[in-house]
């Protein structure tokens, strides 16, 4: 059995040890250093955004058993894919790969933003009234079947490694709890990452009340496609700590912040001014 081989079999395993590693210094870092006096019960959010994390991690595996890597693996048994079908090197195949797939998950969560009943699915992860590590993890099942489905046309079409699958789901998955974290980081190391990684200072802007500001800042990984595609803002305009977290319509803990009323959430209300589509802004541009 080789390296790649030996990768693909243990797939499941590698993957749930970096999530329950990055998720315990994430939470014990967030007691020793939040950023932000949280408002809603944690053990209400918790119980909640993590049954969701179950439910949605069952059905992955449930509807999609063959999961990215083992696609990835098919592309390349095959010849299919754009890095299969030209003799790209490994280490460059591998970077690529990883930088290609971030781009396309961040152009997916603009998406989620522009269009109506998208938005319907991903404001459950935007309705948590607090900001914290189980936020990164927050999504509705529909969102995370079509992310999935995204994920899979994306591997067909670019026909990464599978060793560079692993090392972006990991890195998805880590970089997610990391900038969702409720920790506090000085404000020059803050600014050094920034150019390398999506902080916390620099998502939380994402997840402000305020709509012209929930459209910025769209990274989950890399934070350069904001940059580039003008869509960073460098500080919402009520700072870390005044800014309000959530969305407007839904503030009520037990609508927005319980497991059952995220599941309905979707399908509740009407979407007239949808995210992304929100005129009549307050003063102030992205930075």
């Amino acid at each position: 059995m080789n390296f790649e081989q030996m990768v693909l079999a243990n797939e499941p395993a590698i993957r749930l040890g970096f999530f329950l590693g990055v998720f315990a210094v994430i939470g014990f870092w967030e007691l020793l250093a939040p950023r932000r006096v949280l408002t809603v019960s944690k053990t209400l959010r918790w119980t909640s955004n993590l049954g969701l994390v179950v439910l949605d991690t069952v059905l992955l595996r449930l509807i999609f058993p063959l999961a990215g890597v083992g696609l990835a693996a098919f592309c390349a048994e095959n010849g299919w894919g754009i890095l299969n079908h030209f003799p790209v090197p490994f280490w460059v195949a591998v970077p690529l790969a990883v930088i290609a797939m971030d781009f396309v998950i961040w152009l997916q969560h603009v998406m989620v933003h522009a269009v109506p009943l998208l938005w319907r699915l991903h404001r459950v992860h935007h309705a948590d009234l607090d900001y914290d590590v189980t936020t990164g993890a927050r999504f509705h099942p529909l969102e995370i079947v079509l992310s999935m489905l995204i994920k899979f046309a994306t591997i067909v079409v670019l026909g990464p490694p599978v060793i560079a699958v692993v090392i972006f789901e990991v890195l998805l998955n880590a970089t997610a709890m990391f900038n969702h974290g409720n920790i506090d980081l000085p404000a020059t190391l803050d600014r050094i990452l920034r150019w390398v990684v999506v902080t916390p200072d620099m998502h939380r802007v994402h997840h402000s009340i305020e709509d012209d500001e929930t459209n910025s800042n769209f990274g989950f990984n890399l934070p350069w496609w904001d940059r580039l595609f003008g869509t960073y803002r460098d500080q919402p305009r009520a700072g870390q700590l005044g800014m309000t977290i959530g969305i407007r319509d839904y503030r009520d803990p037990h609508e927005a912040d319980r497991l059952e009323g995220m599941l309905l959430l979707p399908f509740r209300g009407e979407i007239k001014d949808y995210a992304i589509n929100r005129r009549g802004f307050p003063d102030g541009t992205a930075s």
